[in-house]
C-alpha cells in the first residue's frame, strides 16, 4: 500500500471543485479553508465523544487526555483564520456570489459540536431538512447528554452534593446555570489537593471553553476584515450573528466560582 493510497489522496485532492465563472485565483483557498476546518471538526466530535464516555466510566485520567489533544486542535483551527485573513474583499467579490446560498450557519459538523459542548438548539434542525442522515445524527445527539452533562453525573457518584434536577433531565434543552452547582465547585476549588482529579477536569474544561471564544473571535474578526457589516451568505446576519455567539458559554459555574473566589478573597 502507498502513502496516497493509505490516505485516499486521489479522493481527498479532487475534491475541490471552484465554481467561478471566469475561474477566480482565490477560491481554492476559499474552499480548502473550509474543507480543512471541517477535517479538525470531524475529529474534535471524535474525540469529545470517546470524552463523555471516559466520563461516563469514571476514567478520567484518559478522559483528559483526550480534552488535551481537543486543545491541541483548537489552536490550530484558531490559526487557521490567519491565512483565510489574506483574502481581500476586492478578491472575496469576485467568487462570492457563486457560493449562492451555502454557508457555514449550515455545518452539520459544527453545530454537533456545539450540541456536544451543550449549547442545544432544537430550532436548529430544520436547517437540515434537507439533509436526512445530518438532521438523524443531530436529533440524536440534541437527546444526548452533553460532556458537562455526564461530569455532572460524575460529581453526583463521587458523593459531591448535585442538585437532583441536574442529574436527571431533559438533555434536549439548553444547558442554563443552576446557583446549586456553584457551591459543588466552590468546595472543589476550595481543597484543589482533596479533589485533584475534579480541579483537573474543571480547568481543562475551562481552557476548552477559552480557546472556543479565541476560534469565534478569530472568526467574526476575519469575516468582519472580508465583508465588513455586509449581510453573510445563507441569509445569516454576518458580523452580528458572530457578535452574538460571543455571549454563549458552555460550562457557566466553573465561571460563577471564580467570582465567589475572588469576592471571598478580598472580604
Amino acid at each position: 500500500m502507498s502513502y496516497g493510497d493509505y490516505l485516499d489522496l486521489s479522493t481527498l485532492l479532487s475534491a475541490q471543485h471552484p465554481l467561478a465563472v471566469p475561474p477566480q485565483h482565490d477560491e481554492l483557498l476559499f474552499i480548502i479553508q473550509h474543507q480543512t476546518s471541517e477535517l479538525w471538526f470531524k475529529l474534535v466530535l471524535h474525540e469529545l465523544r470517546s470524552a463523555r464516555d471516559l466520563f461516563t466510566h469514571d476514567k478520567l485520567p484518559v478522559a483528559l487526555k483526550r480534552l488535551a489533544r481537543v486543545k491541541h486542535i483548537q489552536s490550530t483551527l484558531t490559526e487557521q483564520w490567519t491565512v483565510l485573513a489574506t483574502l481581500t474583499p476586492s478578491e472575496y467579490s469576485q467568487f462570492r456570489r457563486f457560493l449562492a446560498t451555502s454557508s457555514g450557519f449550515q455545518s452539520v459538523q459544527y453545530r454537533a459540536v456545539e450540541f456536544i459542548l451543550g449549547n442545544k438548539n432544537p430550532d436548529m434542525l430544520p436547517v437540515f431538512d434537507q439533509q436526512p442522515e445530518a438532521r438523524v445524527m443531530l436529533a440524536t445527539m440534541l437527546a444526548e447528554p452533553s460532556l458537562y452533562d455526564v461530569f455532572i453525573q460524575l460529581l453526583a457518584r463521587r458523593g459531591f452534593d448535585v442538585p437532583a434536577d441536574l442529574i436527571e433531565r431533559d438533555w434536549s434543552q439548553p444547558y442554563t446555570v443552576h446557583d446549586g452547582l456553584i457551591g459543588v465547585f466552590r468546595e472543589v476549588y476550595g481543597d484543589p489537593e482533596k479533589h485533584w482529579d475534579i480541579y483537573e477536569t474543571c480547568e481543562e474544561l475551562v481552557d476548552l471553553e477559552d480557546n472556543f471564544q479565541l476560534w469565534r473571535f478569530r472568526h467574526l474578526k476575519t469575516v468582519e476584515r472580508i465583508i465588513g457589516q455586509a449581510r453573510g451568505t445563507g441569509g445569516s446576519s454576518g458580523v452580528p450573528f458572530l457578535r452574538r455567539a460571543l455571549d454563549q458559554t458552555f460550562f457557566p459555574e466553573l465561571y460563577s466560582v471564580r467570582g465567589e473566589i475572588a469576592e471571598g478573597a478580598t472580604s
